[in-house]
């Protein structure tokens, strides 16, 4: 059994930007998750990602919205749109081209918002594969971003990378298979990243809550954390009790819907950083 933390569980207040799925459909597929020959309900998608939005705003957090684009269904993952860090916007090239005008849209806010942007050269998705954890940045690879975009993002935003190599095309973005939820501590899924990542991650992160595959197969690791209250699925039972037990508040939410496209609390949810 793991020892009990040594150290509170503090909520920092945080700005996010978000997109209203007004045009949320599966129309295509581009990762395991979609299957555009099964039934959506985009006005069911609407309710939860509402319920969704609605739960960060009761914890005291404050909200930007995107206007969502018509013919972009999937621009409602708000954290594929960019990588926000002391005031600086890098923004993202997607590998798939049904994405690719969501790249324009999301820099164009940043700049409307006073952030510096940078474009990346190489394929790069975003908070889907770069999350800040303390003062690393991990970025996963393997599937949608390109390793050579680690170098630019560590050279734009200033901050050290730790390349994470990712193995199951189910979880294809770092944030479908790891949480970061503070500055000292993750939760992850093992067997989502190579034999050598798996190693790193255990150094880096020796207290880790583990995640099971059966918390993962309904995104329950695609949460945000802003230090005590954990957004996650509200399906993810074990690892909401695991985050119970090591002092964070998890608060379940059912956004099952947006998972029919590969999405979860997180994929909905982009940290502003100023």
């Amino acid at each position: 059994m793991k020892p009990s933390r040594t150290y509170r569980c503090l909520m920092t207040a945080k700005r996010y930007l978000m997109c209203r799925p007004t045009h949320f459909a599966v129309t295509y597929r581009i990762n395991p998750w979609m299957d555009p020959t099964a039934p959506y309900d985009n006005a069911l998608a609407v309710r939860q990602w509402e319920t969704l939005r609605q739960a960060f705003l009761d914890l005291g957090h404050t909200v930007d919205l995107v206007e969502p684009l018509p013919g972009l269904p999937d621009m409602v993952f708000a954290a594929n749109g960019g990588t926000i860090i002391d005031g600086r916007a890098l923004g993202v090239q997607f590998r798939d081209a049904e994405r690719a005008d969501e790249a324009p849209a999301y820099a164009a806010w940043f700049r409307e918002n006073g952030f510096e942007v940078t474009m990346p050269k190489h394929d790069n998705e975003g908070e889907g594969d770069i999350l800040l954890a303390g003062g690393l940045l991990l970025a996963g690879t393997g599937f949608r971003t390109a390793h050579a975009s680690h170098a630019e993002t560590q050279e734009f935003l200033r901050r050290p990378v730790i390349t994470l190599q990712l193995v199951d095309p189910a979880y294809y973005h770092l944030d479908t298979a790891l949480c970061v939820l503070d500055e000292r501590n993750i939760a992850y899924l093992p067997s989502a990243f190579s034999p050598g990542s798996q190693a790193v991650l255990r150094q880096l992160f020796p207290d880790a809550i583990i995640a099971t595959p059966e918390d993962a197969e309904v995104l329950g690791l695609n949460a945000v954390s802003d230090g005590r209250n954990v957004v996650l699925p509200v399906q993810a039972t074990h690892l909401t009790e695991e985050l119970r037990k090591a002092g964070y508040h998890p608060i379940g939410v059912d956004v099952s819907e947006l998972r029919k496209a590969g999405g979860g609390p997180k994929c909905c949810t982009l940290e502003v950083r100023s």
